[in-house]
């Protein structure tokens, strides 16, 4: 997105005054990868650029792998801005690491999609604490020319199995490399297991949980490498032998730009998925030229160039007409219909709402090395 001289200076002037005061000259955001461009990458994907500007906030940028690495960002300080997914949202929340967003200084947040407006991985105790900035799936992707017809269930990562090519999926699938993995076992135990109960993926007790446990381990003896780097998973699928996995579309896109046999899709059993918030730090050193960013992100350019870029679909509806990145038809390519079908990620919590008691985030995240260490 590059700005002339007029449109910079038509967006400096429009600014509310609160947000055209002196900035204190940069923020610092902790981002999944892809989140905050300045066309390095793609010279056409770029809303850094006139931001800094129009506002003489310079962006930096950390990219995080995982929540439980932007969690931790946080917790060391540092930074201003993170784009948390709702695994990680609720325990910055109770950790004290984001303040209670000023709705006041947010003039554009009557724009955003009413259903993420008062979501609970943001809001706590009547408090917003974050702007919403985009949604989307974790999709199945897979290799076409194995697939010469796109597999309907997540049972080719889960379960032992002969592909269409004639070769076994033992070391040709991908898992994520977080906690939250569990509850896409959760979900697929949901159809094929019917009888534990499962209601909610993220609100598991404790039989209901040892049976994704006892599932996740079964996945290990098929998984190649677990993935969190999409860099390196994007490699693996071109490189390294990898059919199939968990995906987010960012990767797919990558690939497919790259004219690589990649597909994705929404298997029978439903999928996980993200809608990510930015929040503001409590202790935010550039509180400023933060708040200005918050405005920023909710720009209809730049919510349709980023769920272009990304795969990931609006938090502003108006986002998805008229965008020349993502096409009249990009919102529903990359699934703004399946909201209602998306579980999107939540801090797994002892009390829950779906039974008595739950299995807690702290146990999903012990549990898991274990699984990944083969135990």
């Amino acid at each position: 997105m590059r700005l002339t001289a007029l449109c910079l200076g038509l967006l400096a002037s429009s600014l509310p005054l609160h947000a055209a005061q002196q900035g204190e000259g940069q923020v610092d955001i902790v981002a999944w990868a892809g989140y905050v461009e300045r066309g390095e990458t793609d010279k056409n994907y770029d809303w850094v650029t006139g931001f800094e500007k129009a506002t003489g906030c310079k962006v930096t940028v950390k990219t995080a792998a995982t929540s439980d690495e932007m969690v931790a960002l946080m917790n060391e300080g540092g930074f201003d801005l993170v784009t948390a997914s709702g695994d990680a949202s609720l325990r910055l929340i109770a950790g004290g690491k984001v303040q209670p967003i000023d709705l006041s200084r947010i003039p554009s947040w009557n724009k955003i999609d009413p259903r993420l407006q008062n979501a609970t991985w943001h809001k706590v105790g009547g408090k917003h604490y974050g702007v919403p900035y985009q949604w989307g799936s974790n999709v199945l992707m897979y290799n076409t020319k194995v697939f010469p017809q796109a597999p309907d269930s997540w049972s080719v990562v889960f379960e032992p199995q002969t592909l269409p090519d004639g070769k076994p999926n033992k070391g040709r699938i991908q898992a994520f490399d977080g906690p939250i993995y569990i509850a896409d076992a959760a979900l697929y135990l949901m159809t094929h297991k019917p009888e534990l109960g499962i209601k909610d993926p993220y609100e598991l007790n404790e039989d209901q949980y040892k049976a994704s446990l006892d599932l996740l381990r079964q996945q290990r003896q098929l998984v190649g490498r677990y993935w969190h780097d999409a860099f390196v998973q994007i490699d693996d699928f071109k490189n390294e032998g990898v059919v199939a996995s968990s995906s987010w579309p960012f990767q797919a896109n990558a690939l497919i730009a790259e004219k690589q046999p990649i597909a994705t899709m929404v298997p029978k059993e439903g999928v996980t998925g993200w809608a990510d918030t930015t929040m503001l730090h409590s202790e935010a050193k550039h509180p400023v030229c933060a708040y200005q960013w918050l405005e920023h992100s909710l720009n209809p350019k730049l919510q349709g160039d980023l769920a272009a870029w990304f795969g990931s679909v609006p938090v502003v509806p108006a986002a998805c007409q008229g965008n020349a990145l993502l096409g009249d038809k990009g919102c529903q390519t990359n699934g703004a219909d399946n909201f209602d079908k998306v579980h999107f990620w939540r801090t797994p919590t002892a009390q829950c709402q779906t039974q008595g008691a739950c299995v807690p985030y702290y146990r999903w995240v012990s549990d898991y090395i274990a699984v990944l260490g083969g135990r």
